[in-house]
């Protein structure tokens, strides 16, 4: 086992089921206990192949659902990759909260300007997007709009890819996270299945992760509820 995984739990969570069962023929255990409860089989349940292993693992009514949803936020979102896109999703709070808390002000969209974010209500939060900029992500704006909350925010960085945060109570707690890709060691259990359901779909991760329940992908592509400037 090599950063808290086997090779088995590799090849599940990498979509590759013949190499699965070539591991287990050989010998590998599905049920070995890994990866913040995630053993291969309980992992393969929640993916394509839920009965790799023969009859599939079962899943609690929360990871059930946190798998539903993040299915269905990857159907309404559908590609919204978009290069430069800055992003912060908040959980239960609305855009009027938003808006006091980053003491910030209605404007007008400017692409030109790093001060300029657009903000939308969505059903569980609020979801602050600039179009060409990083400023959604940075410190201070974890710090102001996460109190008695938590937020994750991510930005497509054109030059070395996306970059996430997280932030939690007022604080920013992890940074330089790679939203969708590999799961990591001892992360939380939700961590480690949205890593799996929402692999290589960011956005998909952010908002499911906060429990922003889309409806389609206009908050992240565009027009916002309302365009926001934040004091210097």
């Amino acid at each position: 086992m090599a950063e808290g995984r086997t090779p088995l739990w590799r090849a599940v969570f990498a979509g590759k089921p013949d190499n699965a069962r070539a591991l287990v023929a050989a010998g590998a255990d599905p049920h070995r206990p890994m990866m913040s409860g995630w053993s291969p089989a309980r992992l393969a349940a929640a993916g394509p192949t839920p009965d790799l292993f023969g009859p599939p693992a079962t899943l609690s009514d929360h990871e059930s659902a946190l798998l539903t949803e993040s299915t269905r936020l990857r159907s309404v979102l559908g590609e919204t990759y978009l290069l430069g896109l800055g992003l912060a999703c908040v959980a239960g709070i609305d855009v009027a909260e938003t808006t006091r808390r980053l003491h910030a002000t209605p404007c007008t969209r400017d692409d030109n300007d790093l001060a300029v974010v657009g903000a939308s209500d969505v059903p569980g939060g609020t979801v602050l997007t600039q179009p060409m900029g990083y400023r959604p992500q940075q410190q201070d704006v974890h710090e102001r709009l996460s109190p008695g909350t938590f937020c994750y925010a991510l930005y497509e960085n054109p030059k070395s890819g996306t970059q996430g945060s997280l932030s939690r109570n007022g604080v920013l707690v992890a940074a330089d996270l790679f939203p969708a890709g590999e799961a990591m060691e001892n992360e939380p259990s939700d961590q480690v299945l949205l890593a799996y359901t929402c692999r290589h779909d960011a956005i998909a991760y952010a908002c499911a992760l906060t429990g922003l329940r889309l409806p389609d992908a206009r908050p992240i592509t565009g027009p916002p509820d309302v365009w926001l400037r934040l004091p210097n």
